[in-house]
């Protein structure tokens, strides 16, 4: 398993895949994504929009939108770049942290953001029925879901949630020499990442669809990790 960051693309990269340069729909969000768009997109193109977007997410480059226009729109049909799974936390506000609007994704949130046979179902659905080009799973830092998992929580319900998450404990101990407690951001950090991978493969394994898909070059799925701190997300590409 690997995972690389890579920086955001030049412009010249964007320009070239149809999705940046001057064109104000991709730079502005001001009207809903059409069925042609989203069509000449690539996976790759998607990635790069999404990672120019967190940076301006970050920068606060940030724009004013007409959001009833948007809605209006958007009530004829959708067409998203992108289907999204984000943990539960209310801290990760996912279209904003892609400086993305009405109609441009599909987002799934779950406490942890776990794979279950309904988040496959919705990707499949993002994706085969709809044309989105890339999955992503989200993760983030200092996540509740992964504290209560290291410190074996257990309550109601929550206690077969988490048992979701203990392959990602479990493999992150093996590895890390230090205080691997909830009380610990770092090992914290390491499960959180884990987790994601682990979510990645798990698609793969489980959805033969969205394997044949990446496999065919139609989508990519690909992993993240959010910073509450910063609001930017490094990017894992290759796992």
């Amino acid at each position: 398993m690997k995972k690389i960051l890579i920086p955001i693309a030049a412009l010249a990269i964007l320009t070239a895949c149809g999705c940046g340069g001057e064109n104000p729909r991709v730079a502005k969000n001001t009207k809903v994504f059409t069925q042609e768009e989203q069509a000449n997109l690539t996976p790759d193109c998607v990635i790069q929009i999404l990672k120019q977007g967190n940076e301006d997410f970050v920068s606060n480059k940030l724009t004013v939108r007409n959001n009833t226009d948007l809605v209006r729109d958007a009530a004829n049909g959708q067409f998203p770049k992108a289907v999204i799974l984000s943990c539960l936390d209310s801290r990760v506000p996912v279209e904003d942290v892609f400086h993305q609007a009405i109609g441009d994704l599909f987002v799934a949130r779950v406490a942890g953001n776990l794979i279950n046979v309904d988040i496959l179902g919705s990707m499949e659905f993002a994706c085969a029925a709809s044309g989105a080009k890339l999955v992503m799973v989200l993760g983030h830092g200092a996540c509740g879901a992964v504290k209560h998992a290291i410190s074996d929580t257990e309550l109601g319900n929550i206690t077969e949630m988490l048992s979701k998450i203990k392959p990602a404990v479990a493999q992150s101990a093996q590895d890390f020499t230090g205080d691997a407690t909830a009380t610990n951001p770092e090992f914290v950090d390491m499960v959180g990442i884990n987790n994601v991978i682990l979510a990645v493969e798990n698609i793969r394994k489980n959805s033969p669809i969205l394997a044949e898909m990446e496999q065919n070059g139609q989508i990519k799925i690909i992993g993240g990790y959010y910073d509450l701190h910063t609001g930017r997300v490094e990017f894992f590409e290759e796992i």
